[in-house]
């Protein structure tokens, strides 16, 4: 058992990640359900390309429900080992499924703006099924491979859950074997996480990030196109005021996919490093410090597809008549009370 002072601190740290995940777990969830509800309403959008988003807004709300147990994994709490396997595996396997979707759907996109000519007879639209089980598969193996054997629950008790310090001696159930003590040391070993970092997430992330600049590029020589196709038609030599307003929208795209980068994906690269150096160097870290960077690196990285459903009206049309018919329904009722005193 955990003394005073560690049952305390523990207390404390569980306290501020909920008070940190709450609020953002439950505005992932409601703003996915929002866009879902939209594409659901719509017989419009039920097509190939918005069921691979419908399975990244899934992927994404799975991800909200599971925040606030993302950070948890960084304290060390006493639990049996399925228990701890659990904690530990499951909100794993969902971010990574989320991270294989959210690849699927830029790569989706991206093939329909440099390939459109082989857009339609894509692989993805060929096999939807077999998209979707190659979008969730691999996350679910790979995340399950500590509960196959490749984790550290049988080696050294380094954690400090059973036994605080050398002051207080070790309870039997805190052996070396049966410990009850989880952390994520003993179910996810360095090659685990070093591979998961380094071998799925960065370039995960590095691809998206390939995609979204080769896509700016080609909007970019397609806008050339257009206002040297449109100075030959007009016969002028300056840019008329059709070009500046294109060249604008794409400056603001380049600017709004840029502070989306930064916002999004800039937290949670922060977050990662830090922890791989953190366990490179073996040291031992402020909790708040590590809370504070895994909630705001895991929850602006899921607000990703948010900004890609929200900023299509289609997605929220439905969402909007429904609130605006509610709006003028409750103005009729106010008025209809005012009216009889």
């Amino acid at each position: 058992m955990m003394d005073y002072n560690e049952s305390l601190a523990l207390l404390s740290a569980e306290n501020l990640i909920y008070v940190i995940t709450v609020p953002l777990s439950t505005s992932i969830i409601l703003a996915n359900l929002v866009i879902i509800l939209g594409i659901s309403w719509n017989r419009q959008l039920h097509n190939t390309p918005n069921y691979f988003f419908l399975s990244l807004l899934v992927a994404d709300m799975c991800t909200g429900m599971a925040l606030p147990f993302i950070p948890l994994m960084g304290l060390n709490r006493e639990l049996s080992f399925s228990s701890c396997l659990v904690a530990h595996v499951f909100p794993n396997f969902l971010f990574l499924a989320f991270l294989f979707n959210l690849v699927m759907v830029h790569y989706e996109r991206y093939i329909c703006i440099v390939d459109p000519l082989h857009y339609n007879n894509l692989w993805m639209h060929r096999s939807l099924p077999l998209a979707l089980l190659a979008a969730w598969a691999p996350p679910l193996l790979y995340a399950s491979l500590p509960a196959f054997g490749w984790n550290n629950w049988t080696g050294p008790d380094w954690n400090s859950c059973c036994a605080s310090s050398h002051k207080v001696a070790p309870l039997s159930n805190c052996s070396t074997n049966g410990t009850t003590c989880c952390s994520y040391r003993r179910v996810f070993p360095n090659a685990f996480i070093y591979l998961e970092v380094y071998g799925l997430v960065l370039p995960a992330i590095l691809t998206i990030a390939g995609m979204t600049g080769r896509v700016l590029w080609i909007t970019r020589g397609q806008l050339k196109d257009i206002c040297r196709l449109h100075r030959s038609v007009e016969r002028g030599n300056q840019a008329s005021d059709r070009e500046h307003r294109l060249n604008l929208r794409y400056t603001r795209c380049v600017v709004a996919v840029s502070l989306t980068f930064l916002a999004c994906w800039v937290p949670y690269l922060i977050y990662m490093h830090v922890c791989i150096a953190f366990l490179i160097s073996d040291t031992k870290w402020s909790s708040t410090t590590h809370i504070v960077l895994s909630c705001t690196g895991i929850g602006s990285m899921a607000v990703v597809p948010l900004v890609l459903g929200l900023a299509n009206r289609q997605y929220t049309e439905p969402t909007y008549k429904l609130v605006q018919k509610l709006r003028d329904r409750w103005r009729r009722t106010a008025q209809g009370s005012e009216g009889e005193g």
